[in-house]
């Protein structure tokens, strides 16, 4: 009986209040969809990509292939991909979804996860979200990246621990540094939940975040999950810059 209410409240609230495009404000059929007008403009990432880090490249090219940075500087994890890319056409709803309490969103935001991650995924042992510091957390009330995990953990079946990486320190927003003070400001920021190191040793570690810039982040998370012992560490990101400067 408490299902059939369920949705009977839920159809009729929707009549009162139809669910819209968090992005253009189009009626849509469900809380959290995206119009078809929005989706038409987002640039998905398919394709010949970086192997390691996954930058979109705007040709075909070999298997296999780096791009100009991974050959220049190797990062640490294994491999890193990405649904889509960061820029104008996206930008709205990453930052709805960021800032703007539009967490809803994150029922379209898994599925395209799921797809974009689904070279490494069929072997991962846990999903691990980006931490933030608590005094941002208190501020923001959630974190997207750990909402991001939670769903795609129930999509791909793979457990996810929301406090296995902390930060140690607080740092100003990333937003408007550049690659080299992007580094410096997140340098041994993180560290491991030490009670639960045991999850970490011998495993496949998928670190979840929403965009992906110049890596400076995920590259100090994965030095904190090496040191503990991961096997493998993979980035899965919603979205990345794929030209320098934006973001």
């Amino acid at each position: 009986m408490k299902p059939v209410l369920n949705r009977a409240f839920d159809t009729f609230i929707d009549t009162i209040l139809p669910p819209r495009c968090i992005v253009s404000g189009e009626i849509v059929a469900e809380q959290g969809m995206l119009a078809p007008s929005v989706w038409a403009q987002v640039r998905f990432i398919e394709g010949s990509v970086c192997e390691s880090c996954g930058f979109p490249f705007d040709y075909e090219v070999i298997s296999g292939s780096l791009c100009a940075s991974c050959l220049d500087y190797p990062p640490n994890f294994a491999s890193a991909r990405a649904s889509f890319v960061y820029d104008e056409a996206s930008r709205d709803m990453i930052l709805g979804f960021k800032h703007g309490d539009q967490t809803y969103a994150v029922k379209s935001f898994a599925p395209l996860m799921l797809r974009a991650g689904r070279e490494f995924l069929n072997r991962a042992d846990l999903l691990v979200p980006v931490p933030l510091h608590p005094f941002r957390l208190v501020m923001r009330r959630y974190n997207q990246a750990a909402l991001l995990a939670q769903a795609l953990s129930k999509q791909a079946n793979i457990p996810a621990c929301l406090d296995l990486l902390k930060r140690t320190r607080p740092t100003q927003s990333q937003g408007h540094l550049n690659a080299d003070e992007r580094r410096k400001n997140v340098r041994k920021a993180f560290a491991l939940n030490e009670k639960k190191a045991e999850l970490v040793k011998g495993k496949t570690i998928i670190l979840i975040d929403d965009v992906y810039t110049t890596g400076a982040t995920v590259k100090e998370c994965t030095k904190a999950l090496k040191r503990a012992g991961a096997s493998e560490v993979h980035i899965l990101t919603l979205a990345r810059v794929a030209r320098e400067g934006f973001g």
